[in-house]
């Protein structure tokens, strides 16, 4: 009993703790990855098109919602 006691908290422990953080810590490496990529996109003299694209979708939804208040 005490046996399968141990190993089913040292499976919970292995399988959550380290599941949900390598999770954490991949999903966190993206999130890095991206932001940087978007920090040195807006540095660019010549912006990218997409760059542009996303620029004027936001400005179109913030004139939208200023417009509404």
């Amino acid at each position: 009993m005490n046996d399968s006691i141990f190993g089913i908290l040292f499976g919970i422990f292995v399988g959550f703790g380290f599941g949900v953080g390598c999770t954490l810590a991949v999903m966190y490496s993206i999130y890095m990855g991206g932001y940087r990529k978007a920090i040195e996109e807006s540095l660019l003299d010549k912006r990218p098109e997409r760059f542009a694209a996303a620029l004027q979708k936001i400005q179109a939804k913030l004139s939208k919602q200023s417009s509404q208040v």
